[in-house]
C-alpha cells in the first residue's frame, strides 16, 4: 500500500485541529505485508492509520440497555429527584410548579432530608455513568484486542522480510519440482520421454492429494540439466540429468547424484579458482 503524500496529512491534520491528528506511518512511503488467512471483511483492519470506531450494531447493543436500566433507575430515584427539584423550586420562589409537582414545602425546606436526597441520587447517577463508561471502555478494548492478534498472529512479514519470505516459498517450490521429478526417473524402471514423465506425476500427484494439478515439467527438467558437479570416478562435471537421443530423460543414481550435490557446495564460492 501506498500513503498520500505529506500535503493530503497537513490538510488533513488542520480540519481535525493541530493535536487531534497523529499518525505511525510516513505520507507517501509504500508499505508491503504478508498476511495469512485474512477473512475479507477484516482487512481494513490491517492499515497503519486504522482508529477504532463501534458500528451502529454494537452501539444499539449498548445503548438499548442502556436506556433500560436508566428508565429503571429513575423510577428507583424518583422521590429522591422530586424532592431535590422541591429545593430548587423554593430557592427560586416557584411555590405555584411546588404544588404542580406534589411536593411537600416543609420537606423541601429540611436540609438534611435534601442533602441525603442529593447523595443520594449522585451516588446512583455517578454508579450508572461510571458501569456504562466501563462496558463501553470494555467493548473498545476488546475490539483493539482483536485488533492486535490479527496484526500480530497472521503477520508473516513486512517490507523487505516479505520479498525474502516471497523468495524462500519460491525456492522451496523450485525444490519440490526438482524432488518430484528426480525422485520418479529414480524409481522408474526405465527411462521416461518428458511427456510420459509429466503425465505420471500428474496422475502420481492426483492419487496423493485427490486434486488435479497440472505439473510443470520443463523447469525441474532445466533445473536438473543445470546442476553440474564432480562425482568420485569424473574428470568432468556431470548433471543431474541427461536426455538420450530418444529424447528420454535419465537421471544419476542417488550415490552418484549425492556426490554431484557435495561437489556443488563445495565449489559454490570458487577460492580455489575452479570452473564448474
Amino acid at each position: 500500500m501506498r500513503f498520500k503524500g505529506k500535503g493530503h496529512f497537513q490538510v488533513k491534520a488542520k480540519k481535525q485541529g493541530e493535536n487531534s491528528f497523529g499518525r505511525a506511518f510516513e505520507p507517501g512511503k509504500m508499505y508491503v505485508y504478508f498476511y495469512k488467512n485474512i477473512p475479507k471483511s477484516d482487512l481494513d483492519l490491517l492499515f497503519p492509520n486504522t482508529q477504532t470506531r463501534m458500528l451502529l450494531r454494537d452501539r444499539l447493543l449498548l445503548i438499548g440497555p442502556a436506556i433500560g436500566a436508566a428508565g429503571a433507575l429513575l423510577l428507583k430515584t424518583l422521590p429522591n429527584l422530586l424532592l431535590l427539584v422541591g429545593a430548587i423550586l423554593i430557592a427560586l420562589n416557584a411555590q405555584d410548579a411546588l404544588q404542580a409537582i406534589n411536593i411537600e414545602e416543609e420537606q423541601a425546606r429540611q436540609v438534611m432530608p435534601v442533602l441525603i436526597a442529593t447523595l443520594s441520587l449522585a451516588i446512583a447517577l455517578g454508579g450508572f455513568a461510571a458501569k456504562q463508561y466501563s462496558q463501553y471502555k470494555n467493548k473498545r478494548i476488546k475490539f483493539q484486542k482483536e485488533v492486535t492478534d490479527t496484526l500480530f498472529f497472521k503477520n508473516l512479514a513486512n517490507n523487505a522480510s516479505v520479498f525474502q519470505v516471497l523468495i524462500d516459498l519460491a525456492e522451496e517450490e523450485e525444490c519440490k519440482e526438482v524432488i518430484l521429478v528426480y525422485y520418479h526417473l529414480l524409481t522408474n524402471s526405465e527411462p521416461l520421454t518428458p511427456e510420459a514423465l509429466d503425465q505420471h506425476i500428474e496422475s502420481w500427484l492426483l492419487a496423493k492429494t485427490g486434486q488435479q494439478i497440472n505439473f510443470d515439467i520443463q523447469g525441474p527438467l532445466q533445473n536438473l540439466q543445470d546442476i553440474q558437479g564432480y562425482t568420485a570416478t569424473s574428470s568432468e562435471p556431470q548433471p543431474l540429468l541427461t536426455v538420450d537421443a530418444q529424447n528420454r530423460c535419465q537421471v544419476l543414481p542417488l550415490e552418484a547424484a549425492r556426490q554431484v550435490l557435495d561437489s556443488v557446495w563445495d565449489n559454490l564460492f570458487c577460492y580455489n579458482k575452479r570452473s564448474l
